[in-house]
């Protein structure tokens, strides 16, 4: 076999986060197509012996009051929260103080690496700028966390996924239904918690599908894969829903139902009450980080090798357009969600690889198109940089008519008018480390705009990115939002920690 083949098949293993139809399978263009059934949904007993180390922990006595649960969202239905990826909710002025000005806390989950220690897990063997993102696939949580009504849900790569007192921090449950990296943001509506599961990794044999076809599934084969559902207040198996390929992507929740995208290249719509397909479309493709998000009655998604924007009919789930970015880099457009807002879709990716001094360098490349047709509105070029070794993108949020987006490829932080492209300013962010920094979404909150990327969260001012202030948590963030409800930021952290900070630490000119 070609030695560059297996060098390229390779290559495509080891990064990380790195024709359509309806119901039933189709012929692939680009993955995961078998005589195997794609899907199957489990409510039987799952392989966790009891009282083992994998058994459900189930702490009633740590659940917050009916008090201490006023004022937060009642349900999380999307990444970040919604379409927009902006994760911010104002209390009202007779909120409880604690609410209104801020708890502070740190919780350490199962594989917690000591917050002060600035280097990662494994840096001696595999060199501090690949350790970095190997700790957030493996061992920490990816992305940010969820708040719902005085509860903070986070799914960890340790394999658990964790619910604790908002107020306090303390343990309410913890479970780790199946064996497999949990890289998501906990989705939340009724009585349901709902969790991704995928690992980044490639099975050896699809590495070798893909250096003689072109063609392969991510996760498949690896471990299982799927969208589980537990019950929100105590943490209960209620059903599975196994998939092929890796579920990393976080679902999006509406209509009663889950949207999934996986390494698969599937696309499936799920009863969320009881986890039964309602329909299926194969696009191909490898599904990374490009978590789904609905935007009236349309699923919007992008996938990574082959690199498209996808517009599916919340319905049928039949393709109504899809939209590329030219000389997209292999999973750099599968490592950013979408946003929707205003009728306009952004996307961004690392694109154009080219070597430079014997070192690899790419553009980050933003489109935005019409969320009704995929027509590209404009296109902008955030700068040129080294291949970041994992996560490639940055997750964009839009506020008020401003497309906000970082890249890890510069370091840097843009501020866009969301109709024409305009830059309104480009912030560089402090210290960004051997990886990169500016993966993580940004949040607009009463005025200004906080980032958690590196060891520190930032306050910028959102017209002028001037810098307002900013805190030392330690550890790293990865695709990680600050996710503010009244006076407190919370965060999920690579080193597997899970972290509460007061507004006022980050920003002095914050009142609660």
């Amino acid at each position: 076999m070609n030695n560059k083949i297996i060098s390229r098949a390779l290559k495509l293993a080891l990064c990380g986060c790195c024709a359509a139809g309806l119901s039933a399978p189709l012929a692939a263009f680009a993955a995961g197509t078998s005589n195997k059934p794609s899907s199957e949904t489990w409510t039987g007993t799952l392989p966790i012996a009891p009282f083992g180390p994998f058994q459900r922990i189930y702490m009633p006595q740590n659940a917050p009051s009916a008090a201490n649960r006023a004022g937060f969202p009642h349900e999380w239905t999307s990444v970040y929260a919604n379409a927009r990826h902006n994760a911010a909710f104002p209390v009202s002025h007779d909120a409880p103080a604690w609410l209104r000005q801020g708890v502070g806390w740190n919780y350490a989950e199962a594989r917690a690496w000591p917050l002060s220690d600035k280097l990662p897990f494994g840096d001696k063997v595999y060199g501090e700028r690949e350790a970095l993102p190997v700790q957030t696939q493996f061992m920490g949580n990816a992305l940010g966390v969820t708040a719902v009504d005085g509860v903070i849900y986070a799914e960890s790569d340790d394999m658990f996924a964790y619910a604790l007192n908002a107020r306090t921090g303390q343990l309410i449950w913890r479970a780790s239904p199946l064996q497999n990296n949990l890289m998501g943001d906990p989705v939340v509506a009724g009585n349901s918690v709902y969790l991704s599961a995928g690992s980044v990794s490639f099975n050896f044999a699809h590495v070798i599908k893909y250096a003689k076809t072109g063609k392969t599934s991510r996760g498949e084969d690896e471990s299982f894969n799927g969208v589980v559902s537990l019950n929100k207040n105590t943490g209960k198996f209620q059903w599975l829903f196994l998939t092929q390929g890796e579920a990393m992507p976080t679902p999006a929740y509406a209509y009663g139902a889950l949207f999934v995208s996986t390494g698969a290249g599937n696309v499936f719509a799920i009863d969320a009450s009881n986890g039964r397909k309602i329909w299926e479309t194969h696009v191909g493709g490898i599904a990374n980080m490009s978590d789904p998000v609905v935007y009236k009655g349309r699923v919007y998604l992008s996938m990574s090798v082959v690199p498209y924007v996808y517009c599916l009919d919340a319905k049928t789930g039949k393709v109504l357009w899809k939209q590329t970015i030219k000389g997209a880099v292999n999973t750099g457009m599968g490592d950013v969600a979408p946003v929707v807002d205003n009728g306009i879709v952004v996307q961004d990716t690392v694109a154009d690889k080219r070597v430079h001094d014997g070192h690899k360098t790419v553009d980050t490349i933003i489109e935005a198109m019409s969320a009704k047709t995929g027509k590209i509105l404009w296109k902008a070029n955030m700068g040129r940089g080294p291949l970041p070794p994992a996560f490639k993108g940055g997750m964009p949020m839009i506020h008020d008519g401003v497309v906000y987006v970082g890249t890890p490829v510069n370091s840097v932080y843009q501020a866009r008018n969301l109709k024409t492209g305009k830059l309104l300013w480009t912030w560089h962010v402090p210290d960004a480390g051997p990886a990169g920094a500016g993966r993580g979404p940004a949040t607009y909150y009463k005025g200004t705009l906080y980032v958690s990327t590196g060891p520190y969260v930032y306050a910028l001012n959102p017209k002028t990115s001037a810098l307002i202030g900013k805190h030392y948590v330690g550890g790293r963030f990865g695709i990680v939002n600050p996710t503010i409800v009244g006076g407190t930021i919370y965060l999920g952290n690579s080193w597997d920690w899970i972290n509460a900070i007061p507004v006022s630490e980050v920003n002095p000119n914050y009142r609660g």
